[in-house]
């Protein structure tokens, strides 16, 4: 496991809240924060350092968080923030721009400047949800002017960069559990690619990215294209070299040079395979066919899935089956 929890049913009732503004002050740029809830708050955070990046995926009651001109002379770690909206709504002021936010926008704040961070004027109690990311300005290669541009815009986490951003943030969050320390560094590089390359795509700033961090962000995006069409039996590289507007052979050199040597195909294959693996182990799809099984996972074959299942875990997709029902009974 990876991070640390916070929950305030850890906290007596009476200083659930005072704990929170502390622990945010230690997360985030401090700032004055305020809520009708206060006297008998709920929040819950995992706070996730990824070498110079941090990460909190949080849920919280509606909080006001507002950073004054004052508290900014006296204490300004130098980052940006940026979160990402999965239930709730939030509103934002800074830079002189004013927006409402919802499920799957993303915002850009900047810590050298005033915000104001308002939940909804109607009294709800409705958790507020997302994920949050500190990350120091010196480590992204655009200019401050041009991300003046991107601050207390809605920008979107549906589409392009924004989505594969939101969707590493989100897997993150659910996976934290079952990832090791060790795991962090090689997580915070993976994040601040795709910080870099979401930041540049809106600012058409592209070309300021350095070709390693192009390269990275790529893979990820065509990686994500796979997950997302296994199912498809076409799924094959002039294929994929298409929907990306890429050469077949770049495609190759993208995979050997980031995935350590593997090749496409063999990726794929692997994948699927876990895939078929997952549900042929999952009690509520005992009753599914294998045949079944092996077309959702672009196997229109169960030949096919047989001779690449035993060749990768020694037994057949029935054998394998059969064990690990067993085991779950």
């Amino acid at each position: 496991m990876i991070g640390t929890v916070f929950r305030s049913t850890d906290v007596a009732v009476e200083d659930r809240f005072d704990y929170w503004r502390e622990l945010m002050s230690r997360t985030i740029a401090p700032s004055e924060m305020s809520s009708d809830h206060a006297a008998d708050y709920w929040a819950e955070q995992r706070l996730l350092e990824l070498g110079p990046v941090t990460v909190w995926p949080v849920s919280f009651l509606p909080t006001r968080y507002r950073r004054s001109t004052k508290l900014i002379r006296q204490s300004d770690p130098e980052q940006y923030h940026l979160s990402v909206m999965l239930g709730g709504r939030l509103g934002l002021d800074h830079v002189g721009r004013t927006s409402t936010y919802g499920p799957r926008d993303l915002w850009v704040s900047d810590s050298s400047r005033p915000y104001d961070v308002r939940p909804p004027d109607d009294g709800s109690c409705h958790l507020i949800t997302g994920v949050g990311v500190e990350v120091p300005k010196v480590l992204l290669p655009v200019s401050p002017d041009r991300v003046r541009e991107l601050l207390g815009r809605r920008l979107s986490g549906r589409e392009g960069a924004g989505a594969l951003l939101t969707d590493f943030l989100i897997g993150l969050s659910q996976q934290a559990g079952s990832l090791q320390p060790s795991d962090a560094p090689r997580l915070g590089t993976i994040l601040l690619d795709l910080l870099s390359v979401w930041f540049a795509q809106p600012l058409e700033a592209e070309a300021a990215l350095a070709p390693e961090t192009r390269q990275r962000a790529l893979t990820l995006r065509i990686r994500e294209f796979i997950r997302q069409n296994l199912h498809d039996p076409g799924l094959t590289p002039p294929a994929i070299a298409a929907a990306h507007h890429i050469s077949v052979s770049y495609l190759h050199r993208l995979f050997q040079e980031q995935t350590q040597g593997e090749t496409v195909a063999a990726w794929i294959r692997g994948q699927r395979l876990e895939g078929a693996r997952r549900d042929l182990a999952d009690p509520a799809l005992r009753a599914t066919p294998i045949h079944v099984i092996a077309a959702r996972w672009g196997l229109p074959r169960a030949s096919d899935l047989s001779r690449a299942f035993r060749s990768a875990y020694g037994v057949s997709p029935r054998e394998y089956r059969l064990q690990a029902l067993a085991v779950a009974e």
